[in-house]
């Protein structure tokens, strides 16, 4: 696809003293345009004082964009905003060629991702959700069809009906489908907690670099690439911590400002693995203009899942980039996250600041955790074992009797330890 673009991004007036960045927003809309091989050959952002309900922007400035497209020969306009049919109809007549909304544009792109069957899925939900909202454009043979079969369609159905209804009973069908998807991934977690390892969740405002950071920690080899939506399906790895502790690493799906409603609803199941995490890593792009407002955005995203309290008071923010920043603004970041306790400074190309973070997951992930001495007889060794999959193993000394070990470890799993082995002697240290 190299069709040539137009990018338009329209802002109320209103909304320009949110704090994010006019040109910040033009460039995202255009990174997300040519994130699928479209060619912007002309770009512009404007301001509004108000939504035009024919046009969405004024008849003056669209008119004006009329010559703009007719002399750069384009024939796709991107509108950064979500169009109602109407007005994209409208605006499609007047620039005579085609216009997608920033809603289609991101279902766009989400569909060229999508690798895994849940993803593929979800897209194709999405997708229809928002297609089953604006049947009436594009329709010219609305005339009523001839007879019907039975319950089907019944004599004298509509086109527009018919294709609502098949639509419908394509979402109900596909909906079936990730109902089976999602049980099998609640099992994986099920799965998942039994081999007792911890899942730290990686989430982020889109491209802020967090399947550069999953393979700088894991040595994996996840698609990385400076775009917009480059990870789409979640990805999982095992990682070693300093003190030998294995967590499971999990990528997920990039967040955006305004994402699609239909997008929220379908990628919910991918996002509860993001719920599930026992440590929460927010990657964040802190170079960009946009930083602060990036922020909210995910976070706002992680409190509509109902993780209030992991956004107030449980999770990490890792401040990437940091190679982009000039000297005097590292260093303020440096010393402001050593103090607080719950940011780190990195850079995921470099590996700079990488070994602090992997010390501030084990920090955050061994508070809460209590501390015992425990004496193994020689022929339990299925309980030393046991310690080593779901401790930190602090000491160890073996003599005749058996095996003395000093460990860490959480007090669920302490309590599961006694009730499988009541019989070995343990102190609280």
């Amino acid at each position: 696809m190299s069709e040539k673009t137009f990018v338009l991004h329209p802002v109320l007036k209103k909304q320009t003293d949110t704090g994010r960045s006019l040109q910040a927003g033009l460039e995202e809309i255009k990174n997300l345009t040519t994130a699928i091989n479209l060619v912007v050959v002309k770009d512009k952002a404007v301001i509004l004082n108000k939504i035009n309900a024919s046009l969405y922007i004024g008849k003056g400035m669209a008119e004006r964009i009329k010559e703009e497209i007719k002399e750069n020969e384009v024939s796709l306009a991107v509108v950064n905003c979500s169009l109602s049919a109407i007005q994209q109809r409208n605006l499609e007549k007047l620039w005579n060629c085609k216009v997608i909304d920033r809603t289609a544009l991101i279902l766009e792109i989400f569909g060229e991702r999508a690798r895994t069957k849940e993803g593929v899925l979800q897209v194709e939900l999405a997708h229809l959700n928002y297609q089953r909202s604006r049947l009436v454009r594009g329709w010219t043979h609305l005339e009523r069809q001839r007879g019907g079969k039975g319950f089907l369609g019944g004599p004298g159905e509509t086109q527009i009906e018919l294709d609502r209804r098949v639509i419908t009973e394509t979402i109900a069908k596909l909906k079936k489908e990730l109902e089976a998807v999602k049980r099998t991934r609640a099992l994986h977690r099920q799965a998942r907690k039994k081999v007792l390892y911890p899942v730290v969740a990686l989430v982020g405002y889109t491209n802020a670099g967090k399947s550069t950071l999953f393979n700088r920690l894991t040595q994996a080899d996840v698609f990385v690439k400076d775009m917009l939506f480059a990870t789409l399906d979640p990805t999982m790895r095992l990682l070693k911590l300093p003190s030998g502790r294995k967590v499971i690493l999990s990528d997920t799906v990039g967040f955006i400002s305004d994402l699609p409603t239909e997008l929220i609803a379908s990628f919910r199941a991918t996002l509860e693995e993001v719920a599930e995490a026992s440590l929460i890593l927010h990657v964040r792009d802190i170079a960009h203009p946009d930083t602060e407002m990036q922020k909210r955005d995910v976070e706002n995203v992680l409190k509509a899942l109902g993780l209030d309290s992991q956004v107030d008071h449980g999770l990490i923010e890792v401040l990437n980039k940091s190679d982009l920043l000039d000297e005097s603004r590292r260093n303020a970041l440096m010393t402001a996250s050593r103090r607080s306790g719950k940011q780190t400074l990195v850079c995921a190309v470099d590996g700079n600041g990488v070994q602090e973070l992997l010390n501030l997951i084990e920090k955050s992930l061994a508070a809460g955790r209590m501390e015992i001495v425990v004496d193994v007889p020689v022929e339990q060794g299925d309980a030393l074992a046991y310690l080593y999959r779901v401790a930190e193993v602090l000491d160890r000394k073996d003599d005749l009797d058996g095996c003395h070990v000093h460990v860490r470890l959480d007090q669920a799993d302490f309590q599961k330890f006694k009730s499988i082995y009541p019989k070995v002697i343990y102190a609280q240290s």
